[in-house]
């Protein structure tokens, strides 16, 4: 694969890209509280925590995204490939009672 280097920095600043599994979902929504990301809709219409889609994503289940943390907290990133639309920040925010 041929990496440039505005994929090649981005996914360095990554702490871990885990590998996908085939039967992997994909995000489709963010779920915010107070303005930041607390959970995700999975293309399943599953909606978990951002610690649960971590934990997923760490196991394979959630395809398209990395691990990156801020201080002690872990959250996903998209893996940077030149393109903004497919982005998590593009994303639509999902309203929920769940968190």
């Amino acid at each position: 694969m041929n990496e440039n280097i505005t994929t090649a920095l981005p996914k360095a600043a990554l702490d871990e890209i885990p590998t996908p599994a085939s039967d992997a979902v994909s995000i489709k929504g963010l779920v915010k509280t107070k303005g930041r990301i607390s959970g995700y809709q999975l293309s399943d219409d599953r909606i978990v925590s951002r610690e649960e889609g971590v934990n997923l994503a760490k196991a394979g289940k959630i395809k398209d995204v990395g691990i990156a943390h801020n201080k002690d907290t872990e959250y996903l990133k998209s893996i940077p490939d030149g393109s903004e639309n497919n982005n998590l920040s593009s994303l639509p925010t999902v309203k929920t009672s769940v968190f």
